[in-house]
């Protein structure tokens, strides 16, 4: 597989098989993330990996506390509100692994840093034929002291992107992708 077609099928999958990822493939995974770019070559990434359903389930439960009182009331956040509130959805799709990629402190370029990784690794487990899902509801949540401490993050740390990775259940048709805005300048 080219790099244009990793780019073009790769989808967020939210539909998982039971079949565990295989610890090799994630470590293949992360060697993919830590390729990417970053500032100053600085690769200021901890990856926390975590596999254990019933601490999937937990941080589910505690995410979803979390961020249901922040969803406000407008058109668009509606759905949010409803599908936090539902006892039966969990954030993670019930995917077997979850990876997060956290800054090992807060610096100017951290975020941009872990996002550049994720970016690789989501690439590399499509390439793989693997789904991953970067999963927004988390994001916040574990990065509070609580949450730093339910996957035994240091303070310093800085999580940014919780990403799911499975088999998927099923194929993830596209999604209509807006022309690009550009501007030439000069």
């Amino acid at each position: 597989m080219n790099i244009h077609e990793a780019i073009a099928g790769r989808r967020s999958v939210r539909a998982y098989t039971e079949q565990p990822v295989d610890e090799a493939v994630i470590h293949g995974l992360i060697d993919a993330a830590t390729l990417a770019p970053s500032a100053m070559n600085q690769q200021p990434y901890l990856f926390t990996v975590v596999r254990d359903p019933s601490m999937l389930d937990r941080i589910s439960a505690a995410a979803k506390s979390f961020m249901l009182p922040t969803i406000g009331t407008n058109p668009h956040e509606v759905p949010l509100r409803a599908m936090l509130g539902d006892s039966h959805y969990q954030i993670f799709y019930h995917a077997p692994a979850l990876i997060l990629i956290s800054g090992v402190s807060a610096g100017d370029w951290v975020l941009e840093d872990c996002a550049l990784a994720a970016e690789n690794l989501m690439l590399a487990a499509y390439a793989a034929g693997l789904g991953t899902c970067w999963i927004g509801f988390a994001q916040k949540y574990l990065n509070t002291a609580e949450g730093k401490k339910t996957i035994g993050l240091s303070p310093e740390c800085v999580p940014v992107a919780p990403i799911i990775v499975g088999h998927p259940a099923a194929a993830v048709a596209a999604v209509p992708r807006n022309p690009a805005a550009v501007r030439w300048v000069g």
